[in-house]
């Protein structure tokens, strides 16, 4: 019988580098569990031909019958060259503390970088990991080995929600290659001052990656679920509103739609995939997009 994830969505569980590696194997093993693996071939398996060295090539790949036939570097080429650089961006402003059902933002976004990162790594892709807010930048630059996906997980529960997105776009320069094929994804609940996250999100993009922003809604949020009157406080800079809903529903619903709208339409317009998701979603349909991503940027 197949475990559910959710079951495992306790503080002691998820704030474990075992707990958090407990659940995303749970997610992904039930995502892949009914499916077939696709044919692929990396090193150490079947080859169907040779090219020349290059530098930052794998030195195990080489063949050395070749090069003491011909004097020259070879290496084996795979039957499908299919390892990327996946790269997780974290927004870590203190407004990813807004919480539901006992479940925040950014302990959601956890779950979800590290199912997402324990994919990408079955597939023998590099793994990085960036949190960023005005008091901290984190880094982990990407890899493969095993022994890193451990580290990953373990940075992933040292980030702490803190301040704003940061205002230096010149600090940003660190989190991509222009130049290599790398699959980014920006994980956000997108509460910006102006257009900060969103124009930084379009900095990353380039002819040779893949943009991926998923936007982290609660529920109650996207659907203004409260009643009477409530005080709200904006997390980021504490100032407080009291509000009477029944008045301010419809007015709040209309402002949400027409702003996810433009978000959207800008993001797409700039080929950037974007995808809305509350608290409450299987984390599954993150892993399908990780997929179909993957298999465009290949």
């Amino acid at each position: 019988m197949k475990q559910d994830y959710h079951q495992l969505l306790q503080p002691d569980i998820m704030s474990s580098v075992s707990g958090l590696s407990l659940i995303s194997r749970v997610i992904v093993d039930g995502y892949l569990s009914g499916f077939n693996r696709s044919r692929r071939v990396g090193p150490g398996l079947e080859f169907s031909q040779y090219r020349g060295y290059e530098p930052g090539d794998d030195m195990r790949l080489l063949d050395w019958k070749m090069l003491a036939r011909s004097g020259r570097y070879y290496i084996k080429q795979a039957e499908l060259d299919t390892h990327i650089s996946v790269k997780f961006i974290l927004d870590a402003s203190k407004s990813m503390l807004h919480t539901e059902g006992g479940l925040s933002k950014m302990e959601h976004a956890r779950v979800l970088v590290a199912a997402l990162a324990d994919l990408a790594q079955r597939q023998g892709d590099a793994v990085g990991l960036y949190a960023l807010n005005d008091n901290k930048i984190s880094s982990l630059a990407p890899a493969i080995h095993k022994q890193h996906l451990n580290r990953f997980f373990y940075e992933l529960l040292q980030i702490k929600c803190e301040g704003k997105w940061p205002e230096n776009l010149a600090t940003f320069d660190k989190l991509h290659n222009r130049g290599n094929k790398e699959l980014l994804f920006f994980i956000t609940d997108l509460y910006e001052d102006a257009s900060e996250l969103t124009e930084m999100v379009k900095s990353l993009k380039t002819s040779r990656n893949e943009v991926v922003v998923f936007h982290i809604m609660g529920k109650r949020e996207l659907e203004f679920d409260y009643s009477g009157y409530v005080i709200f406080e904006d997390l980021e800079t504490g100032n407080k509103l009291k509000v009477d809903t029944k008045d301010a529903k419809s007015t709040y619903l209309n402002a949400l739609s027409t702003e996810l709208k433009m978000i959207r339409e800008f993001l797409l317009s700039n080929d950037i995939d974007y995808h809305l998701f509350d608290l409450s979603e299987h984390i599954a349909q993150a892993l399908q997009v990780f997929l179909k991503k993957r298999s465009r940027i290949l």
